[in-house]
């Protein structure tokens, strides 16, 4: 190290500060691959086949186009979302989209512990042992962790899943059918295709995902001067999380609905790849849901306490203590005790909650995009760093395309007869 050249040198100190600047966007959007979202992928894929799968490509773009605004909207101003909504909106929009998130927040949350729930008892493990245990850990895990220790652990957690493309393997799907489904459109108006669509979408680009990736640019001390890496931090967390939606459509596409099985819990679609796809494959695929499931119940009632407690101005992060910011720690343990407490509630519909969640994700998801479209176009508040042409006609799109679906999910469930159902 001693005689190192100075090109050497600085190339090893890229190196240490590209390192040291990654974590907001792999975590963020791979905690997109949380339990709600593996049910909703698991559905998609035994329930409509490859018919989704065309969906991946544009809504990779959208994800990645989406993080990266929140993650510059956080390195440019130096503040949150919700603290820049209230700032620029007003408190009483700020009220009611932080009350719109943290319900759907809820719904989330109560959907990773049921994640939790059933990959333990696909391995035998009782829910009323499980869940409070699990509750217990990320608590623990959050209180006591500074915010580069919990970092540190949200990244060893990203790699689990590899359970996912390893399990697609395993399964030995025709890819030159897989191929053909990625890249050729399918569509239906039934309403619960539709509906599947809206649930991928906002499993994919979740509204609490711009509040907490936004906070964690912010906690880290993200610059404009440093923003460069942080924008390569998000583009290989995006793309690494896509791999893994289509590996679990795949899979459940290429055996499950292949059999002519229907999925009914979250359970089926892992009991379904032992006969179908063998043990290996069926363990790796569980393994993924409780590690995901446990990844995400720490991280979605983080982003909640992040948001509420920006939106209405009180101290927070993970490098204060509990006295210097107490409304921060006591939210987030309100809902860690909620959403595992409702789960354990006998014959709570897991499934249901679980993919419920991500239909309310996709929903609330223009508002928030709005929003942040609003605040990134702002010249007096982002100087140079405003949204491109192409930024603003990709974002716009999405806005459209997701109010759109969801309209027509609303017209189809009031005249079934329209959507051919």
């Amino acid at each position: 190290m001693l005689f190192l050249s100075s090109t050497a040198k600085s190339r090893w100190s890229r190196l240490v500060l590209i390192l040291a600047l990654i974590g907001p966007g792999i975590i963020t959007a791979n905690v997109d691959n949380d339990a709600s979202g593996i049910a909703t992928y698991s559905l998609a894929g035994g329930n409509y086949g490859l018919t989704t799968l065309w969906t991946l490509i544009p809504v990779g773009l959208f994800l990645f186009v989406v993080q990266e605004m929140s993650a510059r909207l956080g390195a440019i101003t130096g503040k949150g979302l919700a603290d820049l909504i209230r700032e620029n909106f007003g408190l009483k929009l700020t009220f009611w989209v932080l009350l719109a998130v943290a319900v759907t927040n809820l719904a989330n949350t109560m959907g990773e512990f049921a994640g939790i729930a059933s990959g333990a008892e696909i391995f035998g493990v009782s829910r009323y042992l499980a869940v409070p245990l699990a509750a217990l850990i990320v608590w623990w895990v959050i209180i006591k962790g500074s915010y580069k220790n919990v970092e540190k652990i949200f990244l060893a957690a990203c790699l689990l899943y590899l359970a996912y493309p390893l399990s697609g393997f395993l399964a030995r799907p025709d890819w030159a059918e897989v191929g053909r489904a990625v890249v050729v459109p399918q569509w239906s108006p039934q309403p619960g295709y539709v509906a599947m669509l809206i649930g991928i979408v906002g499993t994919t680009i979740a509204p609490w995902m711009q509040f907490y990736q936004q906070a964690a640019v912010v906690d880290k001390g993200i610059t404009a001067r440093d923003y460069k890496y942080t924008r390569m931090d998000v583009l290989v967390g995006c793309i690494f999380a896509m791999i893994v939606v289509f590996f679990i459509v795949a899979v459940c596409a290429t055996t499950i609905h292949a059999r002519g099985l229907r999925v009914a819990s979250i359970d089926d679609a892992a009991q379904a790849l032992f006969p179908l796809a063998g043990k290996y494959c069926a363990t790796l695929f569980a393994v993924g849901l409780l590690n995901a499931s446990l990844f995400a119940a720490s991280i979605l009632p983080l982003a909640t306490a992040y948001q509420v407690t920006e939106g209405i101005g009180w101290e927070r992060g993970l490098d204060r203590q509990f006295h210097e910011a107490p409304e921060f720690y006591i939210i987030y343990t309100l809902l860690i005790v909620l959403g595992a407490g409702l789960v354990l509630i006998p014959g709570a519909p897991l499934l249901q909650i679980m993919y419920l969640s991500q239909v309310l994700n996709g929903l609330l998801l223009p508002v928030v995009l709005v929003l942040m479209l609003v605040l990134i176009n702002r010249t007096g508040l982002m100087g140079k760093y405003t949204n491109s042409r192409l930024y603003n006609w990709l974002s716009w799109g999405c806005v459209v395309l997701v109010s759109g679906l969801g309209l027509w999910l609303g017209v189809t469930i009031v005249f079934p007869g329209l959507g051919g159902g």
